[in-house]
């Protein structure tokens, strides 16, 4: 596979990220129409997202734990805002053991309301409070147009949930993982992101209000890497989540919920990847460094397998994660390309004539060619790739930013703006009417991505209607 030439994204771009997923052997299709298969080389890639988010979530006062997949249905029922944001999403189990079920049990779209169930009965005094549990695990929702992590019948995820005791803390919470996430794409995925809020049009089912992060793909089309929702009162009251205050007057708890998916890994593609495939962050790739020794004779095997091996277990020592190619039968040319469509950030190339001179190839996964080539002391090479390593982290995430600064406009008419939203993100004043959005959604096909937290200042005109606005926003179309 990796001999044969990918579909370019000049080309069809949708086509290319399905080719990237199914050739780099990330995910697969399932039987069951709309799920995927996710492959060892891409759960290899989430583990590592959710060992930087699971370390983040840990140092902010989060614990784990596990709640039940059916979920009663009359759970659902309790919340109405929320059941009628998922109905067309849900899955229900009617029989079990051959038998019909006297309640139809929902496979969970989220957990909200059995985790409301949960707290009703923990929560009985303010001493109890705040309440910080996250859970990673698997949700269903029944789509209708699906894509291999981008949108999925069931996905892998995280999703956390808290209760406070004022209204106050439950915003401060929210806010909090909101920022948790953005760091997490900006620094360990070198993905750039825009903080913001959520319209009311496109705020999660049951909550007061809805943050998220918004990243530009590498067609100028918006994804939503991940969200954190401020729930109000509304799950508490629907499941009676009350504890009594200081002054022993009963009251009920702020919750919030916050989640973000194996999504993810289709930002990653679609941020960093070109022609030739995957180019994977260093701090997230599976593999950091593959080495591919090259020989002609037995006798050539030998040493530079025993050399590419000492060298192996140097970089492995100074914690880098490396993988020796020692596959048969297949040129180095072939292996060159098979892992570059893998995205493996740094390659390791060692002949004879290395062995002998004490020196490596590097070959970096984001520089084609020999630009990104250079010969390197054998001596110091764990320093040496580090730090090689550290300069790829950076160059991705800085290469990511322009492209999307390049293709963010402020447009100054509709006009404009109609054509803005064809290549990237228009940054525009907007009234936050939801006439005005709508309107915009039905004639452009582009949605408000999100009211960004860092703001101009001063007033101007909605793009659309032309009325006094004080906020501008994010408009974009997205996957």
């Amino acid at each position: 596979m990796a001999d044969l030439k990918l579909t370019t994204r000049a080309e069809d771009y949708s086509e290319w990220y399905n080719q990237v997923v199914l050739r780099a052997e990330l995910a697969d299709y399932a039987p069951v129409r709309g799920c995927m298969i996710v492959r060892p080389y891409g759960w290899a890639l989430w583990e590592n997202i959710t060992a930087a988010l699971d370390k983040r979530f840990k140092a902010t006062g989060h614990v784990n734990a596990a709640f039940p997949l059916l979920i009663p249905r009359s759970f659902i029922d309790k919340e109405k805002s929320h059941v009628e944001g998922f109905s067309p999403e849900l899955a229900v189990v009617t029989h079990g053991g051959g038998e019909e079920l006297e309640e139809p049990l929902v496979i969970r779209p989220t957990s909200e309301t059995i985790i409301g169930h949960a707290y009703a009965k923990w929560i009985q005094s303010y001493r109890d409070l705040p309440v910080l549990i996250n859970q990673w695990n698997s949700v269903v929702r029944w789509e209708l147009r699906t894509r291999l992590f981008l949108r999925t019948l069931e996905f892998f995820w995280q999703e956390g949930h808290t209760a406070h005791a004022t209204a106050e803390e439950a915003e401060a919470e929210t806010r909090q993982m909101l920022d948790v996430y953005a760091d997490f794409a900006i620094n360990e995925a070198a993905v750039p992101v825009i903080p913001g809020r959520k319209s009311a049009a496109e705020r999660f089912a049951g909550a007061e209000q809805t943050y998220s992060i918004e990243a530009m793909m590498g067609d100028g089309k918006a994804l939503q890497a991940g969200t954190s929702h401020n729930l109000g009162q509304n799950f508490a009251k629907a499941f009676e989540i009350r504890y009594l205050d200081k002054n022993g007057v009963l009251q009920h708890c702020w919750t919030t919920s916050w989640g973000l998916s194996t999504r993810f890994v289709g930002a990653i593609i679609m941020v960093h990847g070109d022609d030739q495939g995957l180019i994977l962050p260093p701090r997230l790739a599976p593999h950091q460094i593959v080495i591919v020794p090259i020989f002609r004779t037995d006798e050539e095997k030998a040493a530079v397998f025993e050399n590419a091996q000492r060298l192996r277990r140097e970089l492995v020592d100074a914690g880098i994660r490396v993988k020796m190619d020692e596959r048969e039968g297949m040129s180095p040319g072939f292996k060159f390309n098979d892992w570059e469509m893998r995205g493996v950030p740094l390659r390791m190339e060692l002949g004879p004539k290395d062995v002998a001179k004490g020196s490596v190839v590097l070959a970096r996964r984001n520089r084609p060619g020999k630009e990104g080539k250079a010969f390197v002391a054998q001596q110091g090479i764990a320093a040496a790739v580090s730090q090689l390593l550290a300069e790829i982290q950076k160059s991705l995430h800085d290469r990511a930013l322009e492209f999307r600064k390049a293709n963010t406009f402020e447009p100054a008419s509709y006009e404009d703006f109609k054509k803005a939203v064809e290549k990237g993100f228009a940054f525009s004043w907007w009234c936050g009417g939801g006439d005005c959005e709508a309107k915009i959604k039905e004639e452009t096909k582009a949605t408000m991505r999100c009211i960004p937290i860092e703001q101009p200042g001063g007033s101007g005109k909605c793009i659309f209607c032309g009325q006094s606005a004080s906020e501008k926003a994010i408009f974009a179309k997205a996957y």
